[in-house]
This record gives C-alpha cells, structure tokens and sequence, in this order.
C-alpha cells in the first residue's frame, strides 16, 4: 500500500453535509456531561458507517471504532495499530449575539467552536470509512462532552476510553478552531502548547464590629485585598519570568453593608502556568503563603488550591508530525509553528498525560467580520467561517492515515 492509494479529502459535497450539520448543532448547543440531543444527532449522522459505537454510562459520550482491513491477519488484538481523534461536543452557558441566520436562542453557544470540532470529527469517520478496506489499522472516534467544566476526558478515561478498541492508541490527535484567526491557518508547536489551570479557593476569618471602630473587629476584607495584592508580588518575585504564571482574583465576596464590618470574606482565583514543576509548586506553596498572612493581621484562613486541568504538552515527534502534515496538505504558508504556548487550557490534555500525541489549532475567522473586530473563543459574539470543515476533515483523517501507515511500516 502506497499513501497515495488512499484519498481522504474532502469534496465539495461533504464539505456542504459537515456545514449542515454544524449548524444545525450550533442551534441548538447543550452545555455539561448531559448532551441527549447532541449525542443522538452525532449516531444519527454515523448511522450508515460501519462502526462500533460505544455510549458512556455516566455521560452522553459516543465513542466510535473503525477497523482497518488494511492489517496482516496475523495481527490481532492489543497489535493492531490504532489512532485516537478527539472532538468536544459542549457548548456554554452564554447568550449568543453573534446575529448569525442559526444563533441559538437557548441561553447557551458553541462559542469555543465545539460544533465544528464534532462536525469535522464527522467528516474524518466518513473519510476514512470510505478506505477502511486498506486502512492499516483501526481509528477511534472520541466525541467528548464536557470540555468547558474540566471533566469531560477524565470520565471517557475512566469508563476505559483506551481499551475500548482492544488495542491502546499509539498516538492522539485533536484540533481547535480558533474565531480570531485566518481561516483555514494551522497552529501548534512542540512541548507546552495550552497552559495548566487551576483555582485558588480563600475564606478568610476575623471578626465583624462596627465600621466605625475597627480597632474593635479583625477585619476580614481589609486582610483578604491585603492577599490579593500578594499574590501578584509572589508570582513576579517568586517564579521565572521565562515559565511563568498568570493569576486573575476573578470573585471576591464579602460585607453587607458599608458601615459592617463582617465575620468573612471570600475571594477566588484562576491560576495558569505552563509546566508540570510549577504546577507541583503552586499546590504546595499558595496555600502557605494565604495562611501566614492571615496569621500576621491575627485572623484565619482557609485556602485550597486544587488543579483542574495539567499543561497541554504535545509530544515532540508527533507535534513535528502534525505540522509536517498540515503543511503538506495545504501549502507551507497556511501553518505556522507558535512562539509561545497558549494561555488557555483545555482538557485533552488528561488525553496527552496518557498516550503521545499532538494538538493545535485551526484559524476559522468569519469573512462576514472584519478582521480587526473578530471575537474571541468564548464571546458571545463569536463567528466561524465553517467553510474550513472541509480540511479539517481531511487533515484528521490523513494524520491518522499516515500515522497508521507509519506504524505498519515500522
């Protein structure tokens, strides 16, 4: 078998099926574990594909397994080659006003993209089905709920997403539109490439008293903006310029009144770096840090720290590999290799700690938009040029043609 045996892109027709599809998802996005409506879209559109589909027990995740016939018969269960490709299904809990024909009106949006991510994923199965009779090897289909509460991977891992096919993935592969970005530009590099996340979870303790006579009162808030500042000055002071770390105090709760000095005050903070070492010191250090402060003004608190997602670390083979087919496929001025890793967070990354791989990012800017005012992942102004679901298709499917045909080669 030679590689160009095997055509994987994506025509015209599909490419107007995957838009269909996409938007009719976006119309109707769910948010969470939960996703019924979404979950029997995607076995609806595989339903003709000759697949076996596994459903999550505690979510409404599909799983779906292609089987090459492309392998020696004498290569059976845990030897025969497999790939993962991932795609999100869950929306956010976000108004849309993004004024498109197809805005949901449900209070929620796929505003991160995740219905083009499901809708490619789409594509790449009905690709690669149509060469399964020479595909070196099996694909598994992951589509994922829960991405945007930071749980979604963690639960398709422990209902034994890895074993499900028979034989463990040699490599996984995943991609993001991006809203603000050249359509049809591909993004990643090796290494870190999406930060680690964690929150900062703080109840300071005093004692409440008149406003008027705070001598009287320990006061909690006073110490808790006390804390907030420190925290700035520990992660300037305290950690590498060149790993760094971004701390945002996004709540702070506390007092009824502005006469009443209260008992508490409560605040929390998202944190991100973009190393597994900074993570281990973040966790034993924040803590300490929150606590002797409270101690200095006489006060208590309680402060956790929990990390929610580790850092997006591609590995650095596959992360070459990646780009290395992403240029070959669309012409080298349509990738770029990032200076830096990424500031958000993204839960493939329990995917990564497991099996090597690789995962980056998509421009889908709306030509409807000018460039200047493209919305971020994450507004509720967010558009999409879905007109790139066509190479994303593509793009899926020959990564793990080629990835396949490696490990068969090998």
């Amino acid at each position: 078998m030679t590689l160009s045996t095997l055509n994987v892109t994506a025509d015209a027709a599909l490419t107007d099926e995957l838009i269909a599809f996409r938007r009719e998802m976006h119309a109707d996005p769910e948010t969470g574990l939960q996703l019924p409506r979404t979950q029997a879209r995607v076995l609806e559109a595989l339903k003709d594909l000759d697949l076996e589909s596994v459903l999550g027990a505690a979510t409404t995740s599909v799983v779906a397994i292609l089987r090459g016939g492309g392998v020696p018969s004498d290569v059976v269960g845990a030897d025969r080659p497999t790939v993962l490709l991932r795609g999100d299904m869950d929306a956010l809990p976000i108004t849309e006003k993004s004024g498109v024909s197809f805005a949901s009106t449900n209070g929620a949006m796929h505003a991160c993209g995740h219905d083009l991510h499901t809708a490619g994923l789409i594509g790449a199965a009905k690709l690669l089905h149509a060469v399964r009779d020479r595909l070196p090897g099996d694909v598994v289909f992951m589509f994922q709920p829960g991405e945007e509460i930071f749980a979604g991977a963690q639960a398709m891992l422990d209902e034994g997403l890895l074993q499900l096919s028979g034989s463990r993935p040699l490599a996984a592969y995943g991609v993001h539109m991006a809203s603000d970005a050249p359509a049809g530009l591909f993004t990643t590099r090796p290494g870190s490439y999406m930060a680690a996340f964690g929150q900062l979870d703080v109840t300071v303790k005093g004692r409440g008293g008149h406003g008027s006579r705070p001598f009287q009162a320990l006061d909690p808030i006073q110490v808790a903006a006390e804390m907030v500042g420190a925290l700035q000055t520990y992660i300037t002071r305290r950690f590498n310029v060149f790993d760094p770390v971004i701390l945002t105090v996004g709540e702070f709760h506390g007092g009824s009144a502005a006469n009443i000095i209260p008992d508490e005050a409560t605040f929390k903070a998202g944190i991100r770096c973009f190393s597994p070492e900074v993570e281990v010191r973040l966790g034993a250090e924040l803590a300490n840090l929150i606590e002797s402060i409270a101690r200095a003004h006489q006060l208590t608190a309680d402060a956790v720290f929990e990390l929610k997602l580790p850092v997006t670390a591609n590995t650095a083979s596959e992360a070459e590999f990646w780009a290395a087919t992403a240029a070959d496929l669309f012409g080298a001025d349509r990738f770029e290799t990032l200076q830096f890793p990424k500031a958000g967070s993204e839960d493939f990354s329990k995917i990564l700690l497991e099996v090597p791989g690789s995962f980056g990012h998509i421009g889908a800017g709306s030509p409807d938009v000018d460039p200047s005012e493209w919305a971020p992942l994450h507004s509720p102004r967010a558009q999409f040029d879905d007109r790139v679901l066509g190479d994303q298709a593509s793009f899926l499917a020959t990564l793990a043609v080629r990835r396949l045909a490696a490990a068969t080669a090998a």
